[in-house]
Formats: C-alpha cells, structure tokens, sequence
C-alpha cells in the first residue's frame, strides 16, 4: 500500500507542471482569439461612468433603431417648435462639423453597444433643440478622433427628424471623468461634446472636450402643430 502511494504522489508530482502548463496556454490561446475585440471592451470601460444613464431593461437585450434623417428639408422653418423624443437605443440625429471628415450618427442613450456605432447622448441632457445641457461623447480613436481639432468660432450642426439646430464653439475644456461640472444639467442653453483624452498606455481618467452655444433652431413643425412623441 505504501509502495503504491508512493507512486501515485510521484505521478501527481510529475503531471502537475504539465497540467498547469496546458491550462496556461489554453488561457493565452483564448485570450488571442479576438483581440481587437477585447481592446473595444476595454475603451468601452472608460464611458461606463455614473454621468450615463442606462435603460431599465439593461442586459435583456438592447434594441438598436436605425432611422433615415432628414437631410434636404426645403419647407417652412420656426424658431420654436414640436420635438420627436427618442426611445433608447435610436438614433435621432447627425452631427456633422468643418472639422469632422464625415457624419456621425447620434443615438439616444449610451452603452458599450451604441458606442461601437455612433456617438451617444446621456439620457439625463437635454434632447437637442430643448433648452438646457445637452450632451454627447463617443470614442476617441472612432467617430471623435477629430474632436481636438474643433476651437473657438467653430460650427457644429445637428440634425433631426423635426429640426436642424447650430451651434458654434466657445470654450474648450478638460476635465476629469469624476467631475461634473461640464456634463450636469444647466438653465443655459448649450451643447457640450466631449471623449477620452489619448493615452497610448492605455485608459485615461481625462475627458476633453468642447462647450457650443446655440446659433439657430430651424423647426419643422410650429409648436401645437403636433405631439411630442
């Protein structure tokens, strides 16, 4: 019996670096699979902060709307007006600027799966056009790359499916994504963009960014022509 224990603890002592080895190279295999997905996740990391609001049904399934936005509108215009209130996940807006190369959808909410495909407004700002903060991030390295290019006097326009609003540049800003000061709801009317500040060892705790003052608001429909949805 002796002699057969010992035995056995050898076995155990010869197998148990094979063991370990192979189960090390299962993780490091695994972990190379994708890893241009994981580096996603973890810029996704750096939005998942306590100024986002997410819906209710997080983590049942997220439905993502897609909707065709008014781009060439040739009616009457107001100055006030009716607004569309978006459900989360919809997209309801392009932001489009002189500094920007291309037209960056705006979707109503935030999560790490809108931002892989637009920009997102927190649920807690203003809807674009209302009076109040309205505010805007996504990813540095994705749709605000070139959001450092913006400066003062510069124009930013939003369009929507019951108006085109403009707005022209007046500060830029930096901050830290525990403050805040920039993205809090305001009695003045603006529209605050921000994203991650670059960092090429890895996350950053620093958000840049640029606060708008409105130019114009070009409604489609006069104020008690119809719902707000």
């Amino acid at each position: 019996m002796s002699n057969k224990q010992t035995k056995d603890s050898r076995l155990v002592c010869i197998a148990t670096p094979f063991i370990l080895l192979f189960i090390c190279v299962g993780i490091f295999i695994a972990a190379m699979i994708k890893p241009a997905d994981k580096l996603k996740v973890y810029l996704n990391l750096a939005f998942m902060d306590n100024l986002k609001s997410n819906p209710e049904s997080a983590g049942s399934g997220l439905v993502i709307r897609e909707n065709d936005i008014i781009d060439d509108y040739s009616g009457d215009t107001y100055e006030e007006g009716e607004f569309i209130r978006p459900k989360f996940g919809e997209m309801y807006a392009i932001l489009t600027s002189s500094a920007f190369d291309l037209q960056i959808p705006v979707y109503w909410g935030s999560n790490s799966e809108l931002f892989e495909h637009g920009a997102c407004q927190s649920t807690g700002s203003i809807i674009i056009g209302d009076k109040g903060n309205s505010v805007i991030s996504a990813h540095e390295d994705t749709y605000f790359a070139d959001l450092y290019k913006l400066q003062k006097g510069d124009n930013i326009t939003l369009k929507t499916n019951y108006g085109e609003f403009s707005y022209s540049v007046t500060e830029t800003i930096s901050f830290n994504k525990s403050d805040s000061k920039y993205v809090s709801p305001s009695e003045t009317s603006k529209l605050t963009l921000y994203t991650c500040k670059k960092n090429v060892l890895g996350s950053s705790d620093e958000r840049i960014g640029v606060i708008c003052e409105p130019v114009s608001k070009k409604f489609y429909k006069k104020a008690g022509e119809g719902e707000s949805k």
